[in-house]
């Protein structure tokens, strides 16, 4: 439940004065490590940073560069999914099977996968031809 607690205390600090809408985000890397991050906007739209995105910068900036959990929350009537490219962004760093749990601050959760998330993904494997 930590994983999501981060995301739940980070989404408060979201930078959302155009839309309101506030995400939080939170990743467990490899070590153990939560690294959390919160959508930031900009007046010039669509120019502002998802929360997912977030995350995941600062867990590279740690030094770390596997996902082995994601946590992300937001106000809204059902459980919300990263958008598509935060989506390649978490199959950059995780596995198909990484867990995604996908919450509601009224409580709703949503349990999947990098991999349900984005099936098909692109990988190194189409740029180096070999499959």
């Amino acid at each position: 439940m930590a994983l999501l607690d981060a995301a739940r205390e980070v989404r408060e600090r979201a930078y959302a004065p155009y839309s309101n809408f506030k995400v939080g985000a939170a990743v467990r890397g490899a070590s153990g490590r939560i690294y959390a991050g919160c959508n930031v906007e900009n007046v010039a739209y669509p120019e502002g940073t998802c929360a997912e995105a977030g995350a995941i910068a600062a867990m590279v900036a740690a030094g770390e560069t596997e996902i082995v959990e994601v946590a992300v929350i937001a106000d809204s009537q059902g459980p919300v999914p990263p958008c598509g490219g935060c989506r390649q962004k978490l199959a950059e760093f995780g596995r198909p099977e990484t867990p995604v749990l996908l919450a509601t601050t009224r409580g709703d959760e949503l349990a999947t996968t990098i991999g349900e998330l984005l099936p098909g993904r692109f990988g190194i494997s189409h740029m180096s031809g070999t499959e």
